[in-house]
């Protein structure tokens, strides 16, 4: 069910600077940059190896990162495992007891879809399942 870890969220106040931080840090620019308006987040992805780093910015006070940020401060917000098919996984791990923040996905950074499985039912963590888009014959 769950391929790979895709990538670790890390919650900032402010993307710019951790952004300088992170290029610093990697050595190389993001890879890319978005805002997520279903989401509420500006984000900015570094490429490690396999598995990328999600900078993350609310960009409103009612967004799930900066209530975070507001609640515990920066730093790690979630980890994200690739599936294959996001509704089977969300329907086999409903099955077996985990529950989800939403019943239904949501557009993802990159047109992704995602969904995030409550910390309450995995031990204190937040994860985020991703299906990337199928790549198209043209």
């Amino acid at each position: 069910m769950i391929k790979k870890i895709d990538h670790l969220g890390i919650a900032v106040r402010d993307l710019d600077a951790s952004i300088k931080r992170y290029e610093d840090l990697t050595g190389n620019p993001p890879a890319h940059r978005e805002t997520v308006k279903e989401q509420a987040v500006d984000t900015a992805f570094f490429p490690l190896g396999d598995v990328k780093l999600e900078l993350l910015k609310g960009i409103s006070q009612e967004s799930a990162v900066s209530r975070f940020i507001d609640k515990r401060g920066e730093g790690l917000h979630h980890i994200c495992f690739e599936v294959e098919e996001l509704t089977t996984a969300m329907t086999a791990l409903t099955a077996l007891g985990f529950e989800f923040v939403n019943s239904k996905s949501a557009q993802g950074a990159g047109d992704t879809k995602v969904a995030f499985i409550h910390p309450r039912s995995t031990g204190g963590i937040l994860f985020e399942l991703v299906e990337h888009p199928k790549p198209t014959l043209e």
